[in-house]
């Protein structure tokens, strides 16, 4: 189905709200996003790098939700110590439990809020660590999070990463051939998230991706290249892109996973700059 996308429409997007409105607390970045515009947001995992917040950490995130009048579109798995470098759990050997733990409170936030869609960073090669043995520990970590988030109706998305040498899913094809071997232990509510920013960056050829592999995309999100910031602001054909992805099947939503300062992060939405 081809879908009309208004590009100077807030709520056409999903705001991360991970990358931008950074300069608040967690807890306001929500009534933030919404005063700005956006009907839907998605975060990473929103409770400083711990797998197992408690519930009243968790009903003071949801509440932040609620009362700002938002959607949770995305989530994201416990993904480590992100500030101090890490970039995913799932194929780090020895923190099974407490992946296993996180992924139940993933399921009952997604069950509170309507989410439905949880981004599983894959996590870096680590030194002492066989890559054979993290793969494998990679592909049982997201089965049993995608047979778990099914009980709810909802997919769990792996992606390339840009930024650390040590992410080993660089390109699309890394983490589609990832996806496809969790597919083959069972569960198929697993897609990869396309995100035109890494693998741009990665060397990716994006637009041969994107005429290749567009319906099966989970999820989109979008920054421009150099740089990571807002559309306009680098050399990314993103509005392109988009186009292309819908007239070839795509169904889902944008994701604007820039980073930007809040003072002028969303003036590239205004006519005047969309006609420029």
């Amino acid at each position: 189905m081809t879908q009309a996308f208004d590009f100077t429409a807030p709520d056409s997007y999903i705001l991360n709200c991970s990358t931008l409105l950074t300069e608040l607390p967690v807890l306001e970045r929500a009534q933030a996003a919404k005063d700005a515009g956006f009907d839907r947001v998605e975060f990473w995992w929103p409770f400083d790098g711990n797998p197992r917040p408690t519930s009243a950490e968790v009903d003071e995130f949801i509440a932040s939700l609620d009362a700002a009048g938002v959607e949770l579109a995305g989530l994201n798995f416990w993904a480590g110590n992100m500030a101090g470098g890490d970039r995913g759990m799932v194929s780090v050997i020895g923190a099974e439990e407490d992946f296993a733990a996180n992924v139940d409170i993933v399921v009952e936030i997604g069950r509170r809020t309507g989410c439905r869609a949880f981004n599983a960073l894959y996590g870096l090669r680590t030194e002492g660590q066989d890559a054979d043995g993290q793969d494998a520990t990679a592909v049982a970590n997201l089965s049993l999070a995608a047979n778990s988030v099914a009980a709810i109706g909802g997919t769990v998305l792996v992606e390339p990463v840009s930024g650390a040498e040590a992410y080993p899913l660089k390109r699309y094809a890394d983490a589609a051939e990832v996806v496809a071997a969790v597919r083959a232990d069972g569960p198929d509510n697993v897609a990869v998230l396309a995100d035109f920013f890494h693998m741009s960056v990665n060397g990716d050829d994006v637009a041969a991706v994107i005429e290749a592999e567009a319906a099966n995309f989970g999820h989109i999100q979008i920054a421009d290249a150099e740089g990571r910031g807002a559309p306009g602001t680098g050399s990314l054909p993103l509005r392109d892109w988009i186009d292309r992805a819908y007239a070839l099947g795509y169904t889902g939503s944008i994701a604007l996973e820039y980073k930007q300062d809040r003072a002028t992060a969303f003036d590239w939405l205004t006519p005047a700059a969309q006609s420029a």
